[in-house]
């Protein structure tokens, strides 16, 4: 509980420092190849031409935005995939291993209490 508190605090300041830097400041935020366009251009003086074309663009911003998401949506699914198939094999490896150390546990002890009986 103690962690779901200071982190939902972590995310409260970060959010609320993105909203005052972004309301006081004249910032443009774009994506980083329309920059990379715009440097190519200055550096090459307007004669550089792309190796290759796409082969197809969204219709519009909107769609290009969701593909985007998806893309990311479905990458984060395959990474929660492997962190919980790997944690639960850690589970399973330990709750195998401290099954085993209490069998050989109750084990040794009923072998002494067998040896410490009288007429045994």
């Amino acid at each position: 509980m103690k962690l779901e508190i200071i982190v939902a605090v972590i995310v409260l300041l970060f959010t609320a420092q993105f909203l005052y830097i972004s309301s006081t400041t004249n910032a443009e935020f774009s994506g980083a190849d329309g920059q990379a366009e715009g440097v190519i251009e200055e550096l090459t003086e307007g004669t550089y031409e792309p190796i290759a074309q796409p082969f197809w663009e969204p219709p519009s911003g909107e769609i290009e935005s969701l593909l985007f998401a998806l893309q990311a949506a479905i990458g984060a699914l395959v990474i929660g995939y492997f962190f919980g198939y790997y944690r639960g094999k850690n589970q399973s490896i330990q709750s195998t291993q401290s099954t085993q150390s209490t069998q050989s546990t109750q084990s040794t002890q009923s072998t002494q209490s067998n040896i410490s009986k009288p007429g045994n």
